[in-house]
């Protein structure tokens, strides 16, 4: 590493994550507006070591669509997602009073250390009319600052304990029957020039662009990662999305969302094809890491670059 980290929290707002002169991340904590697009916290901007953007922000397509986010599509008949939601039969549809929110009540940790950043924070997830549905205790951990790599880490854990009297059930676009569309959990939205960027797993491309990532939709596996070229800059950025090992004995299985055509995206969907059901009283837990690189890199690289990471 050749320069410490420093963070910069604006109390009631957000957290900036800098290396140098870079701001590589801002968590974002402060409601925006606009409760039609689910409020709640999210990362944006995310930047590689060289300062360039890996995130998007409010895209014309998708306003909801905020960096790096924890989301819930279909939740118990409510969207945690934001915008439209899907309604089989009708397709996508504006129903205000679907759409729920993320409240921050408050950190419980924040340590800062020359190389690692950490904060653990309490959330409620509340219903459009208000009744809260749902504890949150979420970690974020910037780590692994590697310069001669030219990456860094972020890694982001969810406990949810369902605090109503009734099941809470979780599912997708496709639990409601959209083919191929199981979006849900922690989700990420590249920048516009990703569009048609390279999606990779760990036996490889698997074709270039939406090709690719229409190998992977829908598909399990350890990690996946996600390259895209920059505009206004000559450089190739890659993000790699990885489950911790213990996901694979959480609630349910995860499968992977990801599309490069027509907007660049890979969450960690946890009901892509069927619902589960979260108690009352009972609570869930997964681990997600984000491999943020300068440059294009391949599967063996991406594999290497993991294995030097202890969760």
């Amino acid at each position: 590493m050749s320069a410490p980290i420093t963070v910069t929290h604006t109390h009631g707002e957000r957290i900036t994550v800098a290396h140098g002169d870079v701001e590589l991340m801002a968590y974002v904590y402060r409601p925006d507006p606009e409760a039609f697009e689910a409020r709640k916290p999210y990362v944006h901007p995310l930047r590689t070591l060289s300062g360039s953007p890996v995130s998007g922000y409010r895209p014309n397509d998708h306003r909801w669509h905020k960096g790096l986010q924890m989301t819930a599509s279909h939740l118990s008949g409510q969207n945690f997602w934001g915008g439209h939601s899907y309604i089989h039969g009708e397709g996508y549809r504006p129903i205000p009073e679907r759409v729920g929110s993320m409240r921050h009540d408050g950190f419980e940790t924040f340590e800062v250390d020359e190389d690692r950043f950490s904060f653990t924070e309490r959330l409620t997830w509340i219903e459009n009319g208000g009744q809260e549905w749902a504890r949150e205790v979420r970690g974020i951990t910037v780590h692994s600052v590697d310069a001669e790599a030219g990456a860094w880490a972020l890694d982001w854990s969810i406990q949810l304990t369902n605090t109503r009297d009734e099941p809470l059930h979780f599912g997708s676009p496709t639990t409601a029957g959209r083919e191929a569309a199981g979006y849900t959990g922690l989700h990420w939205r590249g920048p516009r020039d990703f569009t048609g960027g390279d999606v990779l797993g760990p036996d490889g491309r698997l074709g270039p662009g939406e090709e690719g990532a229409a190998h992977l939709m829908g598909t399990q596996s350890p990690w996946l990662a996600f390259t895209g070229e920059h505009d206004g800059r000559d450089a190739h950025s890659t993000l790699v999305f990885a489950h911790a090992p213990e996901n694979g004995d959480a609630i349910h299985a995860s499968h992977w969302f990801a599309r490069s055509e027509p907007i660049p995206t890979v969450a960690f969907s946890w009901a892509f094809f069927e619902e589960f059901e979260l108690p009352p009283g009972q609570s869930f837990a997964y681990r997600y890491r984000v491999v943020v690189a300068d440059g294009s890199w391949d599967s063996e690289r991406v594999a290497t670059h993991l294995k030097g990471l202890d969760w």
